[in-house]
Order: C-alpha cells, then structure tokens, then sequence
C-alpha cells in the first residue's frame, strides 16, 4: 500500500523546494523546481519592473505571472506522476495582504518586495486547486512546533539529521522548513 503524504513547499524568486512526506515523518519526494521560464526575470516586482514604465512593468509582471501559472502546473504533475494517488494536498506558506492590482504592487515599496514570492505561492495553490488538492496554509515561525508536536519529538532537528543520514544531500533549511510544513499539514488533515 502506497503511503499518502502532503507536497510541502518552500519558495524563493523563481524556485522551490517541494518535499512531500506523510504525517509520520517518512520522506515520500523532494525536489528542487523552477517556477519560471528561462530568460524571465524572477522578481519583476522588486527589481526589473521597477526601471520600466508602469505599463510595460505590467506586461512584465503578467508575462511572468503566466509563466508561473504553467510551471506550477508541470512540477505537480511530475510529482503526482512520481507519487501516484499519494498526494493529499500541497502546504505553502502563507502570503500577506497586497494591494489589489498589479500597478499597485510595483509602485508600493512593501509590497514590492513581498509580491514575488505571492505570486509563485499562488501560482502553486492554483494548479494544487486545479487537481482536487486542497491548500494548507502555514506560518513559517510556528510549522516546526507544529511538526515537533505532531511526531511526538522534543527535537525535530534531530528526525531531520537522521533524514539527511538516510537520504544524502541536499538537505538544508528550506528542506527542513517544506518537510515541517507537510508534517504539520497531515496533522491537520487527520483532524
């Protein structure tokens, strides 16, 4: 019998660290993915939008939001692909108020620099959605107390060494914080 786990996700400009791992805290998948075409930029908010005219910086954003969109949908499909009737859905970590528009987004500086990453986390949750997954939203200051909670262990960074033991490299911090989050969303599920 095939295990079922949560796809956990730890996001950056233009990338990911997907690990999916069921609620005991075996490791099903991981995998680093890009969420953009080549050539684009990765954080067009934040930077390459921010020399241009609103409305080519606009266009720009769109171009790579579009981009995203397609690319969430592919690294789902190859996990699924990997895992099938595995997944249960897919934990992302939770995105903060923006302004309504786009042009909004690139001219407010706080919400600038935080839109990148909302539009990949959005991206993923809408292509998780697409499939039937639900989205469990997480708060990256408590989802490795949640996760310590949910195994029963004092010291979580423990289970991960042994993880990293089992398994070999790559397993840093954003392998840590995607397997906590998946951890933490099974907990939720058998709620």
């Amino acid at each position: 019998m095939s295990r079922r786990g949560i796809i956990g996700v730890s996001d950056h400009g233009g990338w990911a660290v997907l690990v999916t791992a069921d609620g005991h805290g075996t490791l099903l998948d991981r995998r680093r993915v890009e969420l953009v075409d080549e050539g684009l930029p990765k954080i067009p908010h934040h930077s390459e939008a921010q020399g241009l005219p609103l409305d080519q910086a606009v266009r720009l954003v769109e171009r790579v939001r579009a981009s995203a969109e397609r690319h969430a949908t592919i690294v789902l499909d190859v996990v699924a692909m990997a895992l099938p009737e595995s997944i249960l859905g897919i934990a992302l970590r939770q995105c903060p108020e923006l302004p309504p528009t786009i042009s909004e987004r690139i001219t407010n500086y706080r919400a600038q620099n935080v839109a990148d990453w909302v539009m990949y986390r959005k991206a993923l949750a809408a292509a998780a959605e697409a499939r039937g997954w639900p989205v469990h939203w997480f708060d990256p200051r408590k989802v490795q107390d949640m996760a310590s909670k949910t195994l029963g262990v004092k010291n979580l960074d423990a289970h991960f060494a042994q993880l990293r033991r089992s398994f070999g490299p790559p397993w840093g911090q954003d392998h840590k914080m995607a397997m906590a989050a998946a951890i933490a969303a099974m907990n939720a599920c058998s709620m």
